[in-house]
């Protein structure tokens, strides 16, 4: 079993926000598979669906960024998963918009929905794809920037990298993880 989860903030008002990255690449899996998020528990919303015999939970925590470890833990002990059964999908401030980058482990680097899940696990050592949103330009704080919507001169190469991004997790399912870094990094 394999468990895919998406880091972002619920409701409308963060919808397609840069912080939301994690979701809208869940949300493109779901779109393509004929999927929905069709259960609510463990504090998210989740599909749990089976892809050539491999069995994939596709996550959205409901906790807010700050606290998506607290959806993941519960989740993971529930259907016995360890760390290396899950890739998480979030923003990242330190690479160029568009950039999809994937890690096996890592620190939090400053992103607290990460921290999250790493104190939650207890661990690293979980899979990661790494989404660049870049950084501010102007002046503008970091949280209003990550709570900023795309800008239309954005939109091209944000929906290019949702779809590569969707691609590499469609690939996981398949194969292993380091594979599918030598692959799409």
């Amino acid at each position: 079993m394999k468990c895919i989860v998406g880091l972002g903030n619920p409701g409308t008002k963060y919808a397609q926000t840069r912080h939301n990255v994690g979701f809208m690449v869940i949300d493109k899996l779901l779109e393509r598979n004929g999927w929905t998020l069709n259960k609510s528990k463990f504090k998210g919303h989740f599909a749990m669906e089976n892809v050539e015999g491999e069995k994939v939970i596709l996550l959205e925590p409901q906790t807010y960024m700050n606290l998506s470890g607290e959806s993941l833990r519960p989740l993971m002990d529930f259907y016995n998963l360890q760390p290396e059964d899950v890739t998480v999908i979030y923003d990242d401030l330190d690479l160029p918009l568009g950039k999809v980058r994937l890690r096996q482990t890592g620190g939090h680097g400053g992103h607290n929905g990460v921290r999250s899940c790493i104190d939650q696990l207890g661990t690293k050592q979980f899979n990661r794809v790494r989404f660049g949103i870049g950084r501010p330009t102007s002046p503008i704080t970091v949280i209003d920037y990550v709570l900023g919507k795309f800008d239309k001169d954005e939109q091209e190469i944000l929906n290019e990298s949702i779809e590569r991004a969707a691609d590499a997790m469609e690939s996981w399912i398949k194969q292993p993880f380091p594979k599918v870094m030598n692959e799409f990094n």
